[in-house]
């Protein structure tokens, strides 16, 4: 018996069927969506040949675990789901695959859970690039076993050219919050500090760039990552963290305004302090745009009480996804809900929550 017949011997015994699809097409036609044998060889051969393990091979229309294997993790389930249109899908630094898992698995990440499991639905458009999407899926598969999650279960719909734009990404997880974890934004308190884990503005500034809509001699890179290991210093530094938030849409303008709000307390923050590439501050005054508002999608925002923010700095500091992690201010009784920045020439000015958008197709 040669190697591939035993591997499939094996995986009949497990229960698992061999996979045996492939796709020959150049492009997606409505056949890939049409439940047949198009549709199935594109599903073995793209996304189980790439996201590989056992729950997705099992090609169930659900992925099952023993709750006794997702208990020693922790006490409380979290689950979060986003769905992904960027435009374009290449930028630099990233992909839409790349959003897709990172941006999912930072969600669960803030909430204090070690994320496990997510799942992954596409919508495709008539007429993309098979490549295009073997491209986007390996991007989904190297940032998970980087964040060390699985991809288990998904969904495709093929949908005529023209009524979407080439494709979107649904990707929902589920993480396991350790007992004695309680991050929020309602928990800021008077004297608390705030920390970023680095250069603000990256992502947006990286579309821009993508989008030939900004010509700069520096190229910058979105700074999609995950974020996962991060906080789990962060968390052995300092089990109390207040309130934790990645800074996606809306920028860190938005989520400290939500901290502000939820905790009624004021959020001071100091201009010279902020973390901004000279590429960032050249794009945001060229385009009239604020820094403070634009998209980040490997930054987080936390809030930490201040006895503890020296160790949680360190501990940030020695991840590779904080090394620039800068403290950006305080929090104070007064104004409680809003939000104020120290400008560097001695000034003041209220950061509001943003109005209508800076840019559109971010995330």
């Amino acid at each position: 018996m040669n190697d591939r017949a035993k591997s499939e011997t094996l995986a009949i015994e497990r229960g698992i069927r061999p996979r045996t699809g492939r796709v020959r097409d150049v492009s997606i036609n409505m056949a890939h969506g049409s439940g047949g044998k198009a549709m199935r060889d594109l599903i073995e051969d793209v996304f189980i040949g790439t996201f590989d393990n056992p729950a997705l091979a099992a090609m169930e229309d659900q992925a099952v675990f023993p709750l006794a294997d997702l208990a020693r993790f922790g006490d409380r389930l979290a689950f979060t789901t986003d769905t992904y249109v960027v435009d374009p899908l290449f930028f630099p630094g990233g992909d839409i695959g790349t959003l897709a898992v990172a941006g999912t698995v930072n969600d669960l990440a803030v909430s204090g859970a070690k994320p496990l499991f997510l799942s992954c639905g596409v919508v495709l458009e008539e007429g993309l690039a098979v490549d295009t999407l073997r491209r986007v899926v390996a991007s989904m598969q190297r940032i998970a076993l980087l964040a060390q999650v699985c991809i288990v279960t998904g969904d495709t719909k093929v949908v005529e050219r023209g009524a979407a734009d080439k494709l979107f990404i649904n990707t929902a997880g589920i993480g396991i919050v350790p007992s004695g974890t309680s991050i929020s934004a309602r928990n800021a308190r008077p004297g608390d500090a705030v920390i970023v884990n680095g250069y603000l503005g990256d992502h947006g500034t990286a579309i821009l760039i993508a989008r030939n809509q900004l010509a700069l001699e520096s190229d910058v890179a979105s700074d999609c990552q995950p974020l996962a290991g991060l906080v789990a210093v962060m968390l052995a530094a300092c089990p109390d963290i207040h309130c934790l938030r990645d800074a996606t849409r809306g920028g860190l303008a938005t989520v400290l305004n939500e901290f502000a709000q939820s905790s009624d307390v004021a959020i001071r923050i100091q201009e010279p302090a902020l973390p901004l590439r000279e590429e960032v501050k050249g794009a945001c005054e060229i385009l009239g745009l604020d820094p403070l508002y634009l998209a980040n999608e490997g930054k987080l925002v936390a809030v930490v009480p201040a006895h503890a923010a020296d160790a949680v700095l360190a501990a940030m500091r020695a991840h590779p996804a904080g090394n620039h992690s800068a403290i950006i201010g305080e929090v104070t009784e007064e104004p409680a809900g809003v939000v104020v920045l120290h400008t560097g020439f001695g000034g003041q000015r209220i950061v509001d929550m943003l109005v209508g958008e800076q840019l559109p197709r971010i995330c």
